[in-house]
């Protein structure tokens, strides 16, 4: 891979290339990326879906959208980080493209700030909800009219993949969806691979998948234009990372590893003095005892230690992957940059302790468990009813049923796959009170 083409400034539906050094400064193209995901509303639902404790009315806690804004944040600093030494070590970028340093922030930062936005409601809970309605639900039904590809996208439903949706999706009016830069696109997908073969190695690239059936083609151009390296040998499509990918995964895990822990701390889970220790050991070389010795309240203290230890990783982070950048050009790097940090051991303990006293608290097992119950049931009226009508065999329920549908989803598909995803996408755009509000509706009707 090289970086001129990892850079490409193409969106869905240009028949002339994009230059950068003919780009007006004033508004350039990756930021125009970033400001159409933030005006949204895909974007701005996230104001009200589960980062850690769904339905939470807790002041303080965050939400998709605080958490999305922060990655975006720490991405860009990544990014900037990185795009000066790329600079600094392939001059011509600068001198005969006109990159600047700035552009590997704003790309990073674009893609940093949707890399959640085709999450589900409820968490990562809402995925596994709705790929469970069809593995074991009532969606089981609809297996043996799909092809092996079309029904693992539904029984391991991927955020990830439908954010590419959310991004790339095209109706009538609006061809392309947001039209996005290829390269905003390329660092965004963290799993750039079809839902089969399942994990066929190793490679964090293969890890998940990044893109439904519907969207192949698409991606197929995407990746072409990029010039990513495939890494599969048969006729199914996966590819080696962008190399920012790797950034945008970074600040996802650096902000959920001590965020999610400030939040577990700040609503009591957590015991400060415990918690306190385990920060400490990130920022050991960095903290000012004096300054650190005059803040006298909980949050001050953990508000403190928080800034320090991001900031000891996002330097860790740029040092690692300007230490792996050819690597990762020829495709071979095939881990989390933050697995090959100095600092993964401190990380690991605090994930463990999220897990044990934030992810599996009462509260939270409490809210999925509604979740689940949700989710299964909107998919279940909704599949039914759009079938129904597709098949000419409408109930007057499954109607009013339909007349709950925002009015860009009413809309006809012709495969059962297509009909079947267009529901998912649909219930996956909820918020988790929208998603219980409908639910409320249904359940009174039942």
């Amino acid at each position: 891979m090289n970086w001129e083409q990892l850079l490409s400034l193409k969106r869905q539906g240009d028949t002339s290339k994009r230059l950068r050094k003919e780009q007006d400064d004033t508004r350039l193209g990756f930021e125009v990326d970033y400001d159409r995901i933030i005006f949204s509303s895909a974007f701005r639902s996230l104001q009200d879906k589960t980062q850690v404790i769904p339905l939470s009315k807790t002041d303080f806690v965050h939400t998709r959208l605080t958490h999305s804004l922060e990655v975006s944040v720490v991405g860009r600093s990544l990014g900037r980080l990185v795009g000066k030494k790329i600079l600094e070590k392939y001059p011509h970028l600068k001198e005969i493209h006109g990159f600047h340093m700035n552009d590997f922030g704003t790309i990073v930062a674009a893609a940093a700030l949707a890399h959640d936005i085709g999450n589900p409601p409820f968490g990562h809970s809402g995925e596994k909800a709705i790929g469970e309605y069809f593995k074991t639900g009532n969606g089981l039904q609809y297996q043996a009219q799909l092809e092996p590809k079309e029904w693992q996208d539904l029984v391991d439903f991927e955020g990830n993949a439908n954010g590419f949706s959310v991004l790339t999706g095209s109706r009538p009016g609006n061809e392309g969806g947001l039209r996005i830069s290829y390269a905003t696109l390329g660092a965004f997908m963290k799993y750039p691979k079809e839902s089969l073969p399942k994990k066929p190695t190793a490679n964090i690239a293969d890890k998940k998948f990044g893109f439904f059936q519907t969207d192949k083609e698409f991606f197929k151009d995407v990746a072409a234009e990029l010039g990513m390296l495939s890494n599969k040998k048969t006729e199914d499509i996966g590819f080696e990372r962008h190399p920012l990918a790797f950034l945008v995964e970074a600040a996802d895990d650096i902000c959920y590893t001590i965020i999610d822990f400030e939040d577990g701390i700040n609503l009591g889970l957590v015991d400060e003095d415990f918690a306190l220790e385990y920060l400490i050991n990130l920022v050991r070389h960095t903290i000012d005892n004096k300054k650190y010795n005059t803040l006298t309240t909980k949050e001050d203290r953990i508000s403190y230690l928080r800034a320090l230890a991001i900031s000891s990783l996002i330097g860790d982070a740029v040092k690692v992957f300007l230490e792996n950048e050819e690597a990762i050009l020829q495709g071979n790097f095939h881990v989390a940059l933050m697995d090959k940090s100095q600092y993964k051991a401190q990380m690991d303990d605090i994930i463990k302790i999220s897990i044990k006293n934030i992810y599996q608290s009462r509260e939270v097992i409490e809210k999925e468990i509604m979740g689940y119950q949700i989710i299964n049931t909107l998919l279940d009226k909704f599949c039914t009813a759009y079938n129904n009508k597709f098949e000419g065999k409408a109930t007057n329920y499954d109607i009013l049923i339909l007349k709950l549908l925002p009015e860009k989803f009413i809309t006809e598909k012709m495969k059962l796959y297509e009909r079947l995803m267009h529901i998912c996408h649909f219930v996956s755009m909820l918020t988790d009170g929208k998603a219980l509000q409908i639910f409320n509706i249904i359940k009174a009707g039942i």
